[in-house]
């Protein structure tokens, strides 16, 4: 078989990997295989092949990598951010622990400030952390 057939395939497979992990690392590395398989379909030999699988990959993984960074955490935010809750009781006054109703269910949450504590008070999701919402009176932007 040839290399660079073999170059091609690696890609394929590289590529519909990512298609199942969806974190792009491996798109990168199925793209710079395609690129030595062009290499070597163009009669370059087999060191300028992984020469160019290699500076395709790095290049490519420091990209992803660097956009990954970008992504604030405002854009990554749940569904439930800055949505309201009303406060129901305290479990830990002094520690801030509430419960608090949110579609139409209790939760456990960390309140944030300074909450009054009447029972019916609004409140707003900053955060999520596991099964615990944290709360605040004032409203996230």
């Amino acid at each position: 078989m040839d290399i660079s057939l073999a170059w091609l395939i690696a890609g394929f497979v590289l590529i519909i990997a990512e298609l199942v992990s969806g974190t792009f690392y491996l798109l990168v590395l199925g793209i710079a295989a395609l690129v030595a398989s062009g290499v070597g379909y163009a009669g370059g030999a087999f060191v300028w092949q992984a020469v160019a699988a290699a500076v395709v990959a790095v290049a490519g993984v420091v990209g992803v990598h660097r956009y990954r960074q970008t992504i604030t955490p405002a854009r990554m935010r749940g569904l439930d951010f800055a949505q309201p809750a009303a406060f129901d009781s305290w479990i830990n006054k002094g520690a801030g622990h509430a419960r608090v109703k949110y579609r139409d269910a209790l939760w456990d949450a960390q309140v944030a400030g300074d909450a009054s504590g009447e029972p019916g008070e609004i409140l707003y999701i900053t955060a999520v952390d596991g099964s615990t919402l944290r709360v605040s009176k004032t409203r996230p932007a």
